[in-house]
């Protein structure tokens, strides 16, 4: 697995870099404000852009080690043994027990679920009841997903929870409540004067310069993962609604795998399969005006997964390259939500999605059974 490659080269740095007596020497960069803007002129692309809210966690994450001190047998017997002992284990190994509060169908929580699943991370799920939720009550966060780390630390929002955990993964001198100082909950208010809670830094992966160039060895990748991570939390999601409940039948037929695969009692799975689908169906309508949809909305979906796949390219398997990246995760994720519905079939048969999001599947399935 790609991270645990790097982690193993990152070591290996550190042993000969033990070995040199080499002094340290800290990376010296801005702290960076939440958001996807391009980095100026000059900057290292691994280095964090001016602002609030990460400029602790630049020193924290960050420092570099140099691999030129001519060890190579060290560095070669250090790499194959620490890619040995990663293959034994999950990259996150057996200090966390993690516990997701998801509604299955929920494409956030699927977001989350599919990163889990990609690196081989064991978690538990405690599926919460969608009118009731008695299960998140202890929380004063009220959305899904919630993670809980080893029963104490709540990670909000999926893709706080994400990036943090992509940290932990390269980074695991650090705890993750270290970690999660790094993404402050802010408050904020939406298009609709509603205030809502935002997490700053959200897309950002707080990586050291060594790990980074590992972690994206293109000039831009990174820069296009974030973008491509906060188009998936701004644009795609908004479509699966829209989509899934376009006619009545299809509102009924999603309702009736919600209530199929969700935690409902026999009363409310009957009174959400049928009052709640008609609800929904007058609700997409709504919701096709708020984000301007077009009249057919399958248009819209349409071309959201060919500008995905535009912006992968012919070139590679995934936008990540070989493997995939987080872009790739959480579009996959966001978009799995509609398997078995038309609205997949749809977009199956109408786009170049396909090989894309069988590659996706297999490598997914493959890293969760390994």
């Amino acid at each position: 697995m790609a991270a645990a490659r790097v982690r193993a080269v990152s070591r290996a740095g550190r042993l000969v870099y033990d070995q040199a007596k080499a002094p340290l020497l800290p990376l010296r960069t801005a702290g960076r404000a939440y958001g996807t803007s391009r980095f100026g002129a000059g900057r290292s692309p691994c280095a964090p852009l001016r602002g609030g809210g990460v400029l602790g966690c630049t020193f924290i994450f960050g420092g570099g080690f140099g691999f030129g001190f001519g060890l190579y047998q060290t560095v070669k017997l250090t790499l194959q043994q620490h890619l040995a002992e990663e293959a034994k284990a999950p990259d996150l190994g057996t200090d966390l027990k993690l516990t997701l509060y998801q509604y299955k169908t929920c494409p956030f929580c699927s977001k989350v679920r599919v990163f889990l699943d990609y690196h081989g991370i064991s978690y538990e799920t405690v599926e919460v009841n969608p009118v009731m939720r008695q299960e998140i009550k202890w929380s004063d966060y009220r959305k899904v997903p919630i993670l809980m780390v080893n029963g104490t630390v709540q990670l909000n929002d999926s893709s706080v929870i994400i990036s943090a955990l992509m940290t932990y993964l390269m980074s695991k001198e650090k705890t993750i409540p270290q970690i999660l100082a790094c993404y402050p909950e802010m408050k904020a208010k939406n298009e609709h004067g509603k205030e809502v809670i935002e997490f700053g830094n959200k897309y950002w992966v707080m990586v050291n310069d060594a790990d980074c160039g590992q972690l994206y060895p293109e000039k831009d990748s990174r820069n296009e993962e974030m973008k491509w991570r906060k188009w998936v939390d701004d644009w795609l999601v908004h479509l699966i609604s829209p989509n899934v409940y376009r006619t009545p039948g299809e509102a009924l037929a999603s309702f009736d795998y919600i209530v199929r695969e969700g935690k409902f009692g026999r009363f409310e799975g009957f009174f959400a399969k049928y009052v709640g689908a008609a609800a929904m169906w007058i609700i997409s309508k709504r919701l096709k005006n708020r984000h301007n949809l077009q009249e057919d909305v399958r248009q819209d979906l349409y071309k959201a997964v060919n500008d995905w796949m535009a912006a992968v390219g012919k070139k590679k398997l995934f936008m990540g390259g070989e493997s995939p990246n987080l872009a790739d995760l959480a579009v996959f994720g966001v978009l799995r939500v509609m398997e078995g519905l038309q609205a997949f079939n749809d977009m199956m048969e109408n786009t170049k999605v396909k090989n894309w999001y069988r590659r996706m599947e297999k490598v997914v399935s493959h890293n969760q059974s390994s």
